[in-house]
């Protein structure tokens, strides 16, 4: 089942939870009630399902892969992640899916399904020990951070905050290219925020650091989770104030300013930077 072309709000974007159309409930890990259930197996990037081609579905079954974390309900049922190696076999009767596939062959709402699992993955893996003292961490009850065994610091999952940019003057736009993106695909200025910015600094300071390019009139068009690992990325736009494009070569393999009608290849419509192209430019 493929993805919609265009989507009426960020809301609607993959990876945020209104695409879940209310099949999931998130729930601490101390909440699982035990018996069968689905899982969500994750092999790096990838997620394995089930089903015909273009129906995929969620293996179901008791606890047969070790180490399955609860994440709450899917459809009413318990839904538990586990992790396996990347060059695991596959079982019988699964497929694996890419999660970051330009065009993904899962429905937005197991796509989205996927995506939270990897930023539960993250924070699991990144959460064992104390970044205090280095003791290890326990689950506090009910819900889904951790506290030190040895200095009782609390750790709670973190969501890093990013900005990203459309800049914008008469017939043109400003794109840029990373390395390694895939050939000839230019997107968005994006980046994180520093200590003391707040989102509408962090946008204006990433445009001018990676481009040259001075920047006004910011407008918030939206956000987007993305789950790789664990980030969310607030979208704008901007008008155009000065500058002669100078390419931050650690950043960025190429900036331009593109015509509106010669775009070159641009980002997945899945994602935040694509909708605000789509949104500011019309569908291209």
């Amino acid at each position: 089942m493929a993805l919609p072309t265009g989507y009426r709000s960020p809301l609607d974007l993959p990876f945020n939870n209104s695409c879940l159309a209310g099949r999931f409930r998130l729930a601490p890990p101390d909440a699982d009630p035990g018996g069968s259930g689905f899982w969500l197996l994750l092999r790096g990037g990838e997620l394995l399902v089930g089903g015909a081609a273009g129906q995929p579905t969620l293996p179901e079954g008791e606890a047969d892969w070790q180490a399955g974390t609860y994440l709450g309900r899917w459809d009413g049922r318990p839904c538990r992640l586990a992790r396996m190696g990347k060059e695991a076999a596959v079982p019988e009767g699964l497929r694996p899916e890419n999660l970051l596939a330009a065009e993904p062959a899962l429905p937005i709402d197991l796509l989205s399904l996927g995506g939270l699992a990897r930023m539960v993955l993250h924070w699991e893996r990144h959460s064992r020990h104390c970044p205090v003292c280095a003791a290890p961490l326990a689950r506090l009850p009910d819900e889904w951070g951790k506290r030190c065994a040895g200095c009782t610091a609390t750790l709670f999952p973190q969501v890093a905050p990013c900005a990203i940019v459309l800049v914008r003057r008469p017939g043109e736009v400003l794109l840029t290219r990373k390395p390694e993106w895939a050939p000839d695909r230019y997107g968005l200025v994006a980046g994180f925020l520093e200590f003391g910015e707040c989102l509408e600094e962090a946008a204006v300071r990433e445009v001018r650091e990676e481009t040259g390019i001075r920047i006004d009139n910011l407008r918030y068009l939206g956000s987007q989770c993305w789950p790789f690992p664990s980030q969310l990325m607030a979208g704008f736009v901007a008008d155009y104030a000065g500058g002669e494009i100078v390419v931050d070569r650690q950043e960025l393999a190429d900036a331009r300013w593109f015509p509106v009608d010669a775009l070159p290849v641009l980002p997945p419509k899945r994602s935040i930077a694509r909708y605000i192209l789509d949104r500011e430019l019309g569908p291209v």
